[in-house]
């Protein structure tokens, strides 16, 4: 794979060109910055791709804490996503100024669906796990529980996400659980994004002491296949530490590291 393509193209379609995340979404472009805002507070409101430099950067930081004090923003948590290649390259630092607090970082990992169907080909669940597809608020809660378990964290925002997915847009997600008999071990879904040569990858979270077995591995393999059937190029990640060795060794490469800047607007 061409890394310096492949970023170019992640760059262009899913960040500056990105299509809205839902009907209910409104992208705004303008001095430097694409600002996507849903219309739920559990949608995705924030900057996905800014083009700055050292004299662009603060009067783009002011502009969106300006639109923060209005009433369309009132309350609601909004996130700066900055990718390391992004300029200037104090822009981390511009933001924490302004009064924005990073998250924790993530890698960016890409790689060809096809170099990915090679390499995990024959990977298989544990017996006596099988998949399960999420198509309703039932399979929803379980994808919520198991989130919850893998990762510590409420699942309250992710919940409502999912289930305006599978409910409005289900052409456009693919969620699935592994189940251990009646016990959720694993979730993961993934989400296409139409007019783009990209699928992403999110969640893939496995509770603790099913760790280590092969799922999440299974997992990949079966969101590779769904892809490829469906025509994308490439599989789109932000990786954690945990996952990012696991999915170097299935064929996706570093790209960038991403870091999530949160404020939340005046109520």
């Amino acid at each position: 794979m061409d890394t310096a393509e492949a970023l170019a193209l992640f760059d262009d379609q899913l960040r500056r060109n990105a299509p809205p995340e839902s009907p209910t979404t409104r992208i705004d472009k303008g001095a430097g910055v694409v600002r996507q805002v849903g219309a739920g507070a559990h949608e995705w409101c924030g900057v996905a791709w800014s083009d700055l430099d050292e004299a662009t950067a603060d009067a783009a930081v002011a502009a969106q804490l300006e639109w923060l004090r209005g009433p369309e923003a009132a309350g609601r948590e909004f996130e700066w996503k900055t990718y390391s290649h992004d300029r200037p390259a104090d822009l981390g630092m511009r933001l924490r100024a302004a009064g924005f607090e990073p998250a924790d970082p993530e890698t960016l990992m890409v790689a060809e669906i096809s170099e990915v169907a090679a390499l995990t080909r024959g990977a298989e669940l544990p017996a006596g796990v099988r998949l399960e597809p999420v198509v309703d608020a039932a399979g929803v809660d379980l994808a919520a529980t198991v989130h919850e378990q893998a990762f510590g964290t409420s699942a309250e925002r992710l919940r409502a996400r999912m289930l305006d997915q599978v409910r409005d847009r289900a052409d456009t997600v693919s969620i699935v659980v592994a189940m251990a008999g009646d016990v959720p071990v694993c979730s993961a879904r993934m989400e296409f994004v139409p007019g783009t040569a990209f699928a992403g990858l999110w969640g893939g979270g496995t509770v603790r002491e099913w760790r280590g077995k092969g799922i999440y591995r299974a997992l990949v393999a079966h969101r590779a296949r769904i892809a490829a059937a469906r025509g994308y190029r490439y599989l789109q990640v932000d990786a954690s530490d945990d996952s990012r060795p696991i999915l170097g060794r299935l064929g996706f490469s570093a790209l960038s590291v991403t870091t999530p800047y949160l404020i939340t607007a005046p109520a």
